[in-house]
């Protein structure tokens, strides 16, 4: 790479309020030029990202991230929340076919749109650790593949069939319950826990935060050539994020530095492997080293 030249990065970034000043050239650095490629919701790309190593930076799924470590490809992972959010709110149940509390869920079908979804990652684990489900004998009915090719669903993973869809198949009572993400209460279909802005609020002061969803990485090889090219995009992803309206403090969804991160990090790493994602956890500063090294004093 040459220095004298802005270093262009083929960046994937959603639309969100805190990646707004960045896409727009608010946010900018004369170090680096991101050519992004434009989605509204950057999981679409995330496979491309894995298997076709596509993009030099972008946000990507911490579960994704975590097993495309273990399978060795080559980004590293930055101290920089991109997406977090409390997640009790994400799973539903149909009301038509009687109550039902997040306890009864062992033994039960319940839906998601893939088993590696970070989404669904978070909620098996506080199902597991706070209602006392037994996750493993649940039967997950999934949509989609795993983002990174070479990982196998368990056993107790089944596809849906052809043509199916999550919701209806929710409402024709073929699931007992169904993570949906932020949709609102619609007819029959209700929150599973009642309280989930309060149970939310208070497992994120419990496990160091509102648990994290995307985080920003970067290719190996840049991180190597030019340390300085990573600097700066973590300064204009900081810069951006503050200029976006979210809570501070506990509530704070969009944490930086590694200090801020690491509970949640490795709370989710604990699911990940419990939930048969990844064979081992990896701690915090085994994930952030190449990056504490490049950001010294700023990434802590």
């Amino acid at each position: 790479m040459n220095k004298l030249d802005p270093v262009v990065l083929n960046s994937l970034l959603g639309n969100h309020a805190n990646t707004k000043l960045l896409k727009s050239g608010g946010a900018s650095s004369p170090l680096v030029k991101f050519d992004y490629f434009e989605v509204k919701v950057a999981n679409t790309q995330f496979k491309a990202m894995v298997r076709d190593l596509k993009y030099d930076f972008g946000e990507l799924a911490i579960v994704t991230f975590l097993q495309a470590k273990h399978y060795g490809k080559p980004y590293i992972l930055l101290p920089a929340t991109i997406v977090g959010r409390n997640q009790h709110h994400t799973i539903f149940y149909n009301a038509d076919k009687g109550a039902l509390r997040p306890g009864d869920l062992s033994g039960r079908r319940v839906g998601v749109r893939a088993y590696t979804q970070t989404t669904g990652t978070w909620v098996r684990g506080f199902l597991a650790h706070d209602y006392g489900v037994d996750v493993n004998s649940v039967t997950w009915i999934t949509f989609e593949e795993p983002h990174v090719a070479e990982y196998r669903d368990p056993a107790n993973v089944q596809r849906a069939p052809e043509g199916k869809v999550l919701k209806q198949m929710l409402l024709d009572g073929e699931i007992d319950a169904a993570i949906l993400g932020d949709v609102a209460e619609e007819g029959p279909i209700r929150h599973l826990i009642p309280n989930h802005e309060e149970a939310g609020r208070a497992w994120a002061r419990k496990h160091g935060g509102v648990p994290i969803n995307h985080l920003g990485v970067i290719r190996e090889s840049i991180a190597r050539e030019r340390p300085d090219v990573v600097r700066e995009v973590y300064r204009v992803l900081k810069e951006s994020r503050a200029a976006a309206a979210v809570p501070t403090g506990a509530d704070d969804p969009l944490r930086f530095g590694i200090s801020a991160i690491r509970q949640s990090l490795e709370q989710i790493n604990a699911y990940a492997v419990e939930q048969k994602l990844i064979p081992r956890a990896f701690s915090a500063d085994e994930l952030f080293e190449e990056a504490e090294k490049i950001l010294g004093p700023a990434g802590n």
